[in-house]
C-alpha cells in the first residue's frame, strides 16, 4: 500500500472521501488543514487574517512535506491550493504516492460550498457572481497542478461511496 494523497478544490469531497475510505482500508487519516491549525492553534481562517496567505502557504508547504517524507500507508486529503505552491505538486509524482484528483464541475461546487461560505476565507466576501467568477478562475489556473495527479475521478453526481468504490478499483 501507499500514501493516498486526495487533491482538489474546495468542496469536492476531500475530508468526506478521505475519511471514508480511511475506514473502509484501515488507515490513518490526516487533513492537512487540520495538522496546520492543531500546529499554530488557530483557524485556517484565522492564519489568514492574522499572518497572511504567503505564511500560510509557507506553513502548509512546511507540513506537507513532512506528511509525505513519512515512511507508512495513510490517506491525506489536501487544502484545495495545496499543490499549486512551493512546488507541491511534484510530490504528487512520488512513486510511494497514489495522488487522486478528486474533480468537481463548477455548479456542484457553487452549491456544496453556498453554505459554507463564511468559513472559506477565500469566498467569505464574494456574491453569487463573483463566486461563480472566482471558481472558475481558480480552476482554470489550478488545473495545471491538480493535473499532476496520477488519476483523476469525475464527483458530480456521485455518493460519496461510489466515489470510495471508484478511488479502490485503480489499485
Amino acid at each position: 500500500m501507499k500514501k493516498i494523497v486526495l487533491v482538489g478544490y474546495m468542496g469536492s469531497g476531500k475530508t468526506k472521501i478521505g475519511q471514508l475510505l480511511a475506514e473502509k482500508l484501515n488507515l490513518p487519516f490526516q487533513d492537512l488543514d487540520f495538522l496546520i491549525e492543531n500546529e499554530l492553534q488557530k483557524s485556517v481562517m484565522e492564519i489568514f487574517s492574522d499572518e497572511g496567505e504567503v505564511f500560510f502557504r509557507k506553513k502548509e508547504h512546511e507540513i506537507f512535506k513532512k506528511e509525505i517524507e513519512k515512511d507508512f500507508s495513510y490517506i491525506l486529503s489536501t487544502g484545495g491550493g495545496t499543490p499549486c505552491y512551493a512546488n507541491n505538486h511534484l510530490y504528487l509524482q512520488n512513486e510511494d504516492v497514489f495522488s487522486v484528483y478528486l474533480k468537481a464541475s463548477i455548479p456542484v461546487l457553487i452549491g456544496r460550498l453556498k453554505n459554507e461560505v463564511s468559513n472559506r476565507p477565500l469566498l467569505k466576501n464574494l456574491n453569487d457572481e463573483e463566486t461563480f467568477e472566482y471558481i472558475a478562475k481558480h480552476l482554470f489556473d489550478r488545473n495545471y497542478y491538480y493535473s499532476q495527479c496520477k488519476y483523476t475521478i469525475m464527483v458530480d453526481d456521485k455518493s460519496p461511496e461510489e466515489i470510495v468504490a471508484e478511488i479502490e478499483s485503480l489499485f
